[in-house]
């Protein structure tokens, strides 16, 4: 007998199990196949015994991690037996199954955001905001802005009425922005800011908003974090500013204000911050550290150490406790603070080939969070293997931004100068 013969002569008696309701279910029962089957051998398997008109494609995992070889070359790995019949539980995988329509701007998309099921913001080059409701519809563009938008935000996209839109610029500046949501027709309506933001030394780098609160914090280039009241009333802290026209070309009053507390820390640019709690502030910066602030303190609680400049921070994964961030080399490194006495990563994902511009964990699962780079690919992973689950690679130049949309799509930016939408990812 030559070689492959003995090779496929080695067989395994598995039982395939899963969580995922009909028509996904299969029996199950104890069935027997080749040990040097693959990933996608194992998936036309659970093909053939669910009956499937279409497809489907599916991933393994083996007492909860990820099979990205051989199932012999796993099992040897993992020092389990084949003797026994092996359970395998199996999911769908996790992979774009459709490419929207990018859309296209008039410069580079710098910024964006998906947390609002109903719409996705962008921020660009050219100084403008832009509102999605779905790809290729743009709905309201947000100006005044005398530089590049480096950074945009929902700070409340649950109101009835309208959502309050925060952008950050290398004008130095942050806007807020009132929309309605309820507005019908097919043009696309121009909006100015309610209130100007003013207090930044240097370019505005990005901007989050408190989750829960009436609040939204910025970094910059001048190395601090202001936090900052989106309140219209006039407080010692807003005061009247100049006068613009409107859509109606009626002058309405416009707010200016001022930071109501300044974070100090970083000691070079502040590029990416998020506010996850109430009084919880996590920031990254070019000074190779990541921070946790206590927003009633001001003092910072945390300093994770990575050695690299980084540009993007996000928390997330297991008790929304696992910082994830990434910056200037190809590796996404992943921390859990609740371990005492360490600063070390948790995980390290280094597939990327360029600086890492975007991570953002899903926000209904423990295992998955995205990394954008300019290698111009966006990769989905899973905490259970060290192998990205998905590669986007639509963009034709840098990822700029990335974010979740609607928990089964990936809208993202760059600068090819499209928004892209990624849909049909089954988390």
């Amino acid at each position: 007998m030559d070689g492959q013969g003995e090779d496929a002569s080695k067989v395994i008696h598995v039982k395939f199990v899963t969580k995922l309701d009909s028509p996904f279910k299969a029996p199950v029962t104890s069935v027997v196949i080749p040990s040097n089957v693959t990933r996608l051998g194992l998936s036309s398997i659970v093909n053939s015994l669910l009956t499937l008109e279409k497809h489907e494609a599916f991933d393994f995992l083996i007492d909860g991690e990820l099979i990205r070889m051989s199932l012999e070359q796993f099992l040897l790995a993992k020092g389990i037996s084949a003797e026994r019949t092996l359970e395998i539980e199996y999911i769908r995988a996790v992979a774009p199954r459709k490419e929207e329509k990018p859309s296209l701007h008039d410069d580079w998309v710098s910024a964006v955001d998906g947390s609002s099921p109903r719409f996705v913001l962008t921020g660009c080059y050219d100084g403008l905001g832009r509102i999605w409701s779905s790809p290729g519809s743009c709905t309201h563009i947000l100006e005044g802005h005398t530089g590049a938008i480096s950074s945009i935000a929902f700070a409340n996209s649950e109101g009835a009425e309208g959502v309050t839109v925060a952008t950050a610029s290398k004008d130095r500046t942050l806007r807020l922005f009132k929309v309605g949501t309820d507005e019908s027709g097919d043009s696309t309506a121009r909006v100015g800011a309610y209130k100007i933001l003013r207090g930044h030394k240097a370019s505005v780098t990005t901007v989050a908003a408190q989750k829960y609160g009436s609040k939204v914090c910025s970094g910059s280039w001048d190395c601090t974090i202001n936090l900052w009241d989106t309140n219209e009333s006039t407080s010692e802290l807003s005061v009247p500013g100049k006068k613009r026209k409107g859509n109606n070309q009626a002058e309405e009053s416009q707010l200016e204000g001022e930071a109501d507390t300044t974070l100090i820390g970083h000691t070079q640019c502040v590029s990416s911050v998020v506010w996850p709690e109430l009084d919880v502030i996590y920031s990254c910066s070019w000074d190779h550290s990541v921070r946790r602030w206590d927003v009633e303190t001001g003092k910072d609680t945390l300093n994770l150490f990575s050695g690299k400049a980084l540009n993007t921070v996000d928390v997330g994964g297991e008790g929304s406790a696992l910082v994830a961030a990434g910056g200037s080399d190809p590796i996404l490194r992943v921390w859990d603070p609740r371990k005492p006495g360490t600063s070390a990563p948790v995980f390290q994902f280094a597939s990327h080939s360029s600086w890492i511009s975007a991570c953002k964990w899903h926000k209904s699962s423990w295992f998955h969070l995205l990394s954008a780079s300019y290698d111009g690919k966006i990769m989905l992973w899973d905490l259970r293997t060290a192998w990205p689950l998905s590669i986007i690679d639509t963009h034709k130049d840098k990822v700029l931004c990335a974010d979740w949309w609607k928990g089964d799509s990936v809208v993202s930016g760059g600068a090819d100068s499209n928004l892209r939408v990624s849909t049909g990812i089954s988390i």
